[in-house]
């Protein structure tokens, strides 16, 4: 703590002395203010009279009984348990936000993966911590962490370089998908080779939506180059428009495998694979983390790991 004198230099002031001078008044006792220390008489003596020569005031009556607090230094004890109480109001709290989520957590997430995912999760997370609350924005683009009003991002895809500390929750898989596959209308497709005459959905938010590399089992290589009339810039929207039929497009498998299953969308090529990627939790660079965010980090893995072994 600087104080600034009468001549305009700064002076620096222990402020662990005041703890000392407190425990001699409360105490009486200089031996028994040590004894509540933990340090010996002589540190809790020295300090304290460190103390009264940078005050110039004498704040103890010292006799062979008890001492005594002076008129100034009462006045300045009711000022230090003043002081003391509320650094250790302060330490509470920070003990609390380490320990328990609360307050509001604030995250961005991608449309797709945010929709299908992170919003049932985020109620799940709202009942068991009712004293936290969360405020999720969804967005394609990528919110800048380091302005300090996001706790977290969740990114998925191919991370770019960055000082923020990533954690991968898991990968996920890029699938080929068209309408029901009652229809039958995908039934001549063999090979990647066969695709680019078919109507193909862009996704307009990837950097390079119509090209796309395919591999097989057998270490078979395909690139196939798309012509599209139809292009949109959230995948879920892609996904509604491929179940209407308007034609192929390649989604991650969060978001599809339900549909999938419910045969409402078929897997075009399924001995073909395209580039995998990952999901990531991104968080600001910081030496501690907080109650909230390490409880929300905790439940998406689970949640992903459960959803893994489906």
């Amino acid at each position: 703590m600087l104080m600034t004198n009468s001549h305009g230099m700064s002076k620096t002031h222990n402020l662990n002395r005041l703890a000392y001078f407190t425990a001699v008044v409360e105490t009486g006792s200089f031996t028994k203010a040590a004894q509540r220390l933990g340090v010996t008489k002589a540190v809790v003596s020295s300090q304290v009279t460190q103390l009264e020569s940078e005050l110039k005031a004498t704040l103890l009556v010292r006799n062979t009984r008890k001492v005594s607090a002076t008129e100034a230094g009462k006045l300045f004890y009711a000022r230090c348990t003043s002081i003391l109480n509320e650094a250790q109001l302060a330490f509470s709290e920070m003990s609390q936000l380490s320990e328990q989520p609360v307050g509001t957590l604030r995250m961005t997430a991608p449309n797709d993966y945010g929709t299908a995912i992170v919003a049932p999760l985020v109620a799940a997370f709202r009942r068991q911590h009712p004293d936290c609350q969360v405020e999720l924005y969804l967005g394609d683009g990528h919110s800048d962490l380091m302005a300090g009003e996001l706790d977290l991002a969740i990114r998925v895809g191919w991370l770019r370089d960055s000082s923020l500390l990533a954690r991968k929750v898991r990968g996920f898989r890029q699938l080929l998908v068209g309408a029901g596959a009652d229809t039958g209308q995908f039934d001549h497709v063999r090979h990647p080779d066969d695709l680019s005459a078919i109507p193909f959905v862009a996704n307009m938010a990837l950097p390079d939506p119509l090209q796309w590399l395919f591999e097989n089992a057998a270490g078979e290589t395909a690139t196939v180059q798309w012509q599209s009339d139809l292009s949109i810039d959230s995948a879920p929207a892609i996904m509604s428009a491929v179940g209407e039929g308007a034609g192929l497009a390649i989604l991650p498998d969060f978001l599809v495998q339900d549909h999938l299953a419910t045969g409402t969308l078929t897997h075009v090529l399924p001995d073909w694979h395209l580039p995998e990627g990952g999901i990531y939790v991104v968080l600001p660079a910081a030496n501690f983390r907080t109650a909230k965010v390490t409880a929300f980090t905790t439940m998406l893995r689970q949640a992903e790991k459960v959803r893994g072994r489906e």
